[in-house]
């Protein structure tokens, strides 16, 4: 017979992973912190690059309760997504993708808010409080509130490390107006180690614990709509979606386990797919291989000038004829990159009189490419 719960908050944490999440911690929203005031030092720094949400909502993200003013305790769950293999492998093979792990599958929004809705829903009707429920959908920092309930610290790479987990772990909160006895704070345990700060291949890292988004590879394949700068594109490698380098190196992955939600599996045409596969991808294509996935939320546009960057950086010359065919694609951001891609790989190809003077007189994407690449 299995033991009762000796506490509203043992109840509530093990409803918790009766329904499926890996951790369950709890606490305090109503407190003083600083997390606040390092926000405010991300964007005044200009750090957040296209992200103008963040400071559209800054003052409501500076503290729990500034977005609710109820707020007296958050659960903070951890939903386990590690990968059965390390991603560092992928990044040796050129010709295929490298998608970053979180994104091999389902979107975790969808599944996690499901089963949040379900435990917040049965804590409000039992004791009458408040709650509201978040998945990385509103303005609140979920990462400084998972420090403090003990889930794990935040690390150099600024993402949350779990002893028990590793770095591969999804959060959500739930916030209650009621007053829950907290757990005890995580304490940093990254010690003198900085391999992720290392392996960083955009170097975007400015400081321990200081992460420059507009250098980040992740946030550059997803969140920034423009061309990729220049300076970051050979650096990208076959990283046509996220990035999990400063994840995967982290030593605490060593008491990390795969996932165990086969939601979070890999699909197989998703784990090492060919790039030359992905370029020829239209609207349609694309919508399908990628439906229900989060990496339908950047379209068809954005994903192919990814995917045409990692085919600049394949070294396959092969591809230069595919850099061709997509120097004839509808959106000006892919004819761009293919241009870019083009002169990576066929030098000779890129300079041709016949590409050069259709780039100076009908296309200003691939012109720009091209006189920036002589």
């Amino acid at each position: 017979m299995a033991a009762l719960p000796a506490s509203l908050e043992d109840d509530l944490k093990q409803r918790a992973l009766a329904l499926g999440f890996d951790v369950a911690r709890i606490a305090r929203a109503d407190e003083a912190w600083e997390a606040g005031e390092r926000l405010g030092d991300f964007v005044g720094a200009g750090f957040h690059g296209d992200m103008g949400w963040m400071a559209e909502t800054l003052e409501r993200r500076r503290h729990p309760t500034a977005m609710w003013m109820e707020a007296k305790s958050a659960l903070v769950v951890g939903l386990n997504y590690g990968p059965g293999r390390d991603p560092l492998e992928m990044l040796e093979h050129r010709a295929h993708a490298a998608i970053s792990v979180y994104a091999q599958n389902t979107d975790y929004h969808d599944l996690m808010k499901r089963k949040l809705k379900r435990l917040a829903s049965g804590f409000a009707t039992t004791t009458g409080n408040d709650v509201k429920i978040f998945v990385d959908t509103a303005p609140l920092m979920e990462k400084p509130l998972a420090q403090r309930s003990g889930l794990g610290w935040q690390g150099k790479h600024t993402n949350v490390v779990s002893r028990e987990k590793g770095s591969w772990l999804f959060l959500g909160v739930m916030l209650t107006s009621a007053e829950l006895v907290p757990d005890p704070p995580a304490e940093d345990s990254c010690g003198s180690c900085r391999a992720c700060l290392d392996i960083c291949p955009t170097q975007a890292f400015p400081a321990p614990y200081k992460l420059d988004a507009r250098r980040c590879i992740s946030y550059l394949t997803i969140e920034h709509k423009g061309p990729i700068p220049r300076e970051f594109r050979s650096a990208m490698g076959n990283r046509i979606y996220g990035c999990d380098d400063c994840l995967a190196i982290c030593p605490w992955n060593k008491f990390a386990s795969a996932a165990a939600e086969s939601a979070f599996h890999p699909r197989a045409e998703l784990i090492a797919p060919l790039l030359a596969e992905l370029a020829r991808l239209d609207d349609a294509g694309f919508r399908e291989v990628f439906a229900g996935s989060p990496i339908k939320r950047i379209g068809r546009e954005r994903f192919i000038r990814n995917v045409m960057i990692a085919v600049g950086n394949s070294g396959s010359l092969p591809h230069a004829d595919l850099c061709i065919q997509m120097l004839d694609d509808g959106s000006p951001l892919v004819r761009g990159a293919a241009a870019w891609a083009l002169g990576q790989l066929s030098p000779s190809a890129f300079e041709s009189e016949r590409l050069g003077r259709r780039a100076v007189e009908s296309d200003p994407a691939v012109c720009e490419e091209w006189d920036a690449g002589r």
